[in-house]
């Protein structure tokens, strides 16, 4: 009967492991975007916030912007992009920076 109830509560322990696991990498990318990148370009990637428009931040969804590579995309976010744009790579990694660029030209579909 011990063995059963030391299963059972292993199984159950296992669970709640999985289950209070890492938030999905979607959701991550999500609040770095929020955090780090939508004060200049918005949440919705039009540049029309007070600091997007100081700067005189272009709409990532246009043509002009979305036909850069992904590559480019990736390079700007960990790179910067001269004086107007910091750059994140120390902070994010080349993996988010990639990631960012992935969910960056997402927004040009919604």
């Amino acid at each position: 009967m011990r063995i059963l109830a030391l299963c059972t509560c292993g199984v159950l322990l296992a669970g709640l492991i999985v289950l209070s696991g890492p938030a999905p990498v979607q959701d991550d990318v999500k609040k770095v975007y929020s955090s780090k990148c939508a004060v200049c370009h918005g949440e919705d990637g039009k540049g029309q916030t007070a600091k997007g428009k100081k700067l005189k931040m272009k709409d990532i969804r246009s043509a002009d912007i979305q036909k850069k590579t992904p590559q480019e995309w990736a390079d700007a976010i960990f790179k910067g992009v001269g004086q107007d744009m910091d750059a994140y790579g120390k902070e994010l990694g080349a993996d988010m920076s990639k990631k960012l660029a992935d969910y960056m030209r997402e927004l040009s579909k919604k």
